[in-house]
């Protein structure tokens, strides 16, 4: 029998393989992440390349100013209610439901104030609605507005 005391060797574990694998891991994933700057997003409205309609339909015009007033086929509007909107839609609109309504909205013009015009349209029946916007080529240069 062998009563000397044992040497125990500990268990050594090897970590370099694992600091390897975790660096080459590491690399893969920097070399594969885009990083996007959200909070730098610019955003430039209107602007749109369309081709002139071939039959013109009544329109009606609601121009939005940068500080929230409406003009209706070039008349200011006392007033920016969507109860006054829709008054004035039904008026302008004469009881014709194949009016299309026209926003020409300001590009500094609140969202708020588009959707007024949206709901006083609703709100009078006229379900066909477009939006004015100018040609790419006359911002460019600073030409104006159609």
């Amino acid at each position: 029998m062998n009563f000397r005391p044992g040497s125990r060797e500990e268990p050594e574990i090897n970590l370099i393989p694992f600091i390897d694998i975790l660096l080459v891991v590491l690399i893969f994933l920097m070399m594969t992440t885009t990083y996007s700057k959200f909070t730098e997003l610019q955003v430039n409205l209107p602007v749109a390349d369309a081709q002139a309609p071939r039959d013109k339909p009544k329109e009606v015009v609601v121009s939005i100013s940068s500080d929230g007033r409406y003009a209706l086929n070039q008349q200011v509007l006392e007033g920016t209610g969507v109860d006054m909107l829709t008054l004035a839609l039904a008026q302008a609109s004469q009881d014709s439901r194949d009016v299309v309504i026209v926003i020409s909205a300001d590009a500094a013009a609140t969202h708020q104030s588009v959707i007024n015009v949206m709901d006083a349209a609703r709100r009078a029946g006229l379900i066909q609605i477009t939006f004015a916007t100018q040609q790419a080529s006359n911002r460019r240069s600073g030409g104006n507005r159609p």
